[in-house]
């Protein structure tokens, strides 16, 4: 019988493994996210190995695993490569491996998920995952992080102004880091397992991140501040080792082409579901919530994009075309 072994739920089974465990047999697939388990990465990975399970069948077994027990983006990326792990979501850090997938990190470039979507189609798959290639790494769909917002304790954030001297952690992505120094803020990028406990101990004045990574992680609990922003709209990459994907026999690939166009689907559905529900549950908690000044924030990104033009080749053309691809 098909199994789907998931590390964080108590009502499956859960399959101990090292986090230097041998490669996977060859009928046994690993799904593994640094996420939270309830962010929607967490469950976008979930419903991916889920599906792929049922869809595979008896002669396949799909192991989930969640909230870092495998390792952090960064580590599961080298265990991508190693074939010890065969799938996982890469976010922010994707710029580490290719410069141009810092063009979801261009403030408030995409609109909106259908705008994700044709940019997935049209320069994703055809210019941006070439690039991952070339590191060993196989970007299979692009699916939904989601807009991203700030809180912190220490006030409100209407325009960036107000970010002044605030610590914010970020993800280690150089642009991330760039675009709110140029806010006036001081970033530091850290690892988002270590984020908690930094805002709880003031290490950090707050942080940005999708709603559903902020719930998901209960930073309600440890900040006095929700501004929505929707600075960026980040994306995820559904992600295997190049090695892992040449090796995977054509039914195999089949079933995983498959479901990942489905969950790309899933995923865009969920984060716009939470878009209307989450800021709810973050009042509830008792943070002040307010929507900041989009207008200003835009006006202050113009270095972000002129510096993106110039540092990466062809970064001028790849922001024109994607602006051009929204409806």
């Amino acid at each position: 019988m098909n199994t789907l072994r998931n590390g964080i739920s108590a009502g499956l089974m859960i399959c101990a493994m090292s986090v230097t465990a041998a490669p996977a047999l060859a009928d046994t697939y690993i799904v593994a996210v640094g996420a939270a388990s309830n962010s929607l990465q967490g469950r976008s990975a979930a419903k991916f190995a889920e599906d792929l399970g049922a869809e595979l069948g008896d002669a396949h077994t799909v192991e989930f695993y969640a909230d870092g027990q495998l390792g952090d983006e960064k580590e599961l990326m080298q265990k991508l490569r190693l074939g010890t792990v065969q799938f996982t979501l890469i976010s922010s850090i994707m710029t580490n491996v290719a410069p141009e997938f810092a063009l979801f990190d261009m403030p408030f470039l995409v609109q909106d998920r259908a705008h994700l979507k044709a940019i997935d189609a049209d320069i994703v798959q055809n210019d941006l995952a070439p690039k991952a290639e070339e590191a060993g790494l196989k970007v299979l769909s692009t699916w939904e992080n989601g807009f991203r917002q700030i809180t912190n304790n220490t006030r409100p954030i209407n325009t960036p102004a107000d970010l002044k001297g605030l610590k914010i952690r970020t993800p280690s992505s150089e642009w991330r880091v760039s675009m709110f120094k140029e806010w006036g803020a001081n970033p530091t990028p850290m690892a988002f397992s270590e984020v908690f406990v930094a805002l709880q101990t003031g290490t950090m004045d707050g942080q940005e991140n999708p709603l559903t990574n902020i719930t998901g992680a209960n930073f309600q609990e440890v900040q006095k501040y929700l501004s929505l922003t929707g600075h960026v709209y980040s994306p995820t990459y559904l992600t295997t080792g190049l090695g892992t994907w040449d090796g995977l026999p054509d039914d195999v690939k089949a079933a995983v082409s498959t479901v990942s166009a489905s969950v790309q689907d899933w995923s865009f559905a969920q984060g716009e579901t939470a878009d209307n529900e989450l800021v709810g549950k973050v009042k509830a908690a008792g943070v002040e919530v307010n929507q900041a000044d989009k207008q200003a924030f835009i006006e202050a990104s113009a270095p972000v994009y002129a510096a993106f033009a110039s540092q990466v080749e062809g970064g001028d053309a790849l922001v024109s075309r994607a602006q051009a691809l929204a409806n």
